[in-house]
């Protein structure tokens, strides 16, 4: 497909309030005993009537929340007044906001990025411009579109999904259409389905990188790092988070299809050692059913300590559990890699964790979703007591093991012994198949546990280390000085390159 940028702009007049009278609400509160938890959840109450499929979620410099929805409502919430009101609508299965101003978001809507902006500043968007729609789309119910994430240039990143082979495409499409992309569980038959796509401000919109499955959540880090997440299916056989970069080609292979040079291949007949060679590795990958099923937004904490100890870490939302993970990242040999472990369990929370965002007071906010998936609907806020939890704060790979450091100084003499340490190391096969067993299941021994003179590190000499496995830790019997137990035990760690 020819990559034509187009801009167009139309006033739309907000001329009536979809849902009527817009509701004050008060929060519901659960979980807040005063000796609980580091982390207690709120349940915001929404207007009546609203379908609360959370599709996006920001804040404006103002202070106020912004959401979108499945149904094609954008609105707003003032935390202080409990009050919602209604901002946009009759956007098509948004899935994306960002807040650039007061008066100013982005939303990704199904067919294009759309900038809204409410120019006589009456709290309403009255124009909506499109940044780019040149990308393809079948009718296929599958083909969702995430983002955008912006950098330092202005410049806008966005994803798009695969089309299912649970349904089939339209005889009227937009953008050209490939037989051969068409074939798969998951497929590509229009550009450029499994993407990223970066736009500039004009709205030329370049194919950035391919191999995506179900991108479901993007973030930069302040290096301008692109980071996405992608959910288990066929062709992954687990869920993972992928360091993007340009040209690179990240695994799901019909998304091929539209690479240059690819015209006359068709790259579900390649061989997978051909395929696995010219993938590019997951930073981190979660381990299916038992820890993640379908990994949603990343979302760095920048709260400065307001969110508690993680501050530089990543947060991940988990459709399927009632959890959200935190994500631990390295570079080692110039290759992201790294930990992910539980951040939160239940306390309160709901399923269907699709969207994240932190409020300029340091609380993490979580718009849920049910649309078609395992999942809840509402909007939750997440907020830290001060208290410090028993954690894992890090996880560093060593040339003989890892480097652990804890929130808070361990006993001693529990964290001293090398058998309150259990490492199971496994891999996921990178097949056609729809997800995949663990294979190379084995447990290894901890031969050494030495503990730093502050009492905060951990250093864990392990029997043997090896590439492309994840190191499944579990802790045992492991105590602060205080005589705090964990709040969670288990870390995963997916070593890529060995020290």
């Amino acid at each position: 497909m020819s990559l034509v940028s187009r801009i167009s702009s139309k006033a739309i007049p907000i001329a009536v309030v979809l849902l009527g009278v817009l509701l004050s609400s008060a929060c519901q509160q659960e979980d807040m005993e005063p000796e609980g938890p580091a982390y207690s959840v709120e349940t915001i109450k929404t207007p009546e009537g609203l379908s609360v499929e959370s599709g996006g979620l920001d804040f404006l410099p103002n202070g106020r929340m912004i959401a979108c929805f499945r149904r094609g409502e954008v609105m707003t919430y003032n935390p202080e007044t409990e009050e919602w009101d209604l901002f946009a609508y009759g956007l098509q299965d948004p899935l994306w906001i960002k807040a650039v101003s007061d008066h100013e978001v982005y939303v990704m809507q199904r067919a294009e990025l759309t900038r809204v902006t409410d120019t006589d500043k009456d709290g309403k968007g009255d124009l909506y411009e499109t940044v780019t729609d040149d990308f393809g789309m079948s009718g296929n119910y599958a083909e969702f579109a995430y983002g955008p994430e912006i950098d330092e240039e202005g410049d806008f990143f966005i994803s798009l999904n695969t089309a299912s082979a649970m349904a089939d495409v339209y005889n009227i499409m937009r953008g050209e259409f490939s037989p051969i992309g068409r074939k798969g569980r998951m497929y590509s038959a229009v550009p450029y389905r499994g993407w990223v796509l970066k736009v500039k401000p004009d709205g030329t919109t370049i194919p950035w990188a391919s191999g995506l499955r179900s991108p479901n959540g993007l973030e930069l880090d302040d290096e301008g790092n692109l980071f996405i997440t992608d959910n288990q299916g066929d062709w992954l056989g687990t869920s993972k988070l992928y360091h993007i970069r340009k040209n690179h080609f990240y695994g799901h292979a019909p998304s091929l299809v539209w690479e240059e040079g690819f015209e006359n291949i068709e790259p579900l007949e390649l061989p997978v050692p051909v395929l696995d060679k010219m993938r590019t590795e997951a930073a981190v990958q979660f381990p299916h059913g038992f820890f993640v099923n379908s990994p949603t937004q990343p979302l760095i904490d920048r709260t400065g300590g307001k969110f508690g100890p993680f501050t530089g870490q990543m947060f991940v939302g988990e459709m399927n559990h009632k959890r959200i993970v935190r994500v631990i990242l390295e570079k080692v040999q110039g290759v992201f890699q790294g930990a992910t472990t539980s951040f939160i369990d239940s306390t309160g929370l709901n399923i269907g964790n699709n969207r994240l965002s932190f409020s300029p007071e340091g609380e993490l906010w979580v718009g849920q979703t049910d649309h078609g998936w395992p999942g809840d609907q509402g909007i939750q806020k997440i907020t830290w007591n001060g208290s410090v939890p028993m954690e894992v704060l890090n996880m560093s790979l060593t040339e003989t093991g890892f480097e652990l450091t804890f929130t808070k100084p361990v006993n001693p003499e529990l964290a001293s012994q090398p058998e309150n340490y259990n490492f199971e190391r496994y891999y996921y096969k990178y097949h056609q198949a729809y997800g995949s067993d663990r294979y190379g299941i084995k447990d290894i021994k901890v031969t050494g546990a030495e503990v730093s003179d502050d009492r905060k590190k951990v250093t864990l000499q392990l029997e043997e280390l090896d590439s492309d496995f994840i190191y499944d830790m579990r802790i045992e019997n492991l105590e602060s000085e205080s005589g705090d137990t964990l709040v969670h035990n288990r870390v995963y760690y997916t070593i890529n390159r060995l020290r």
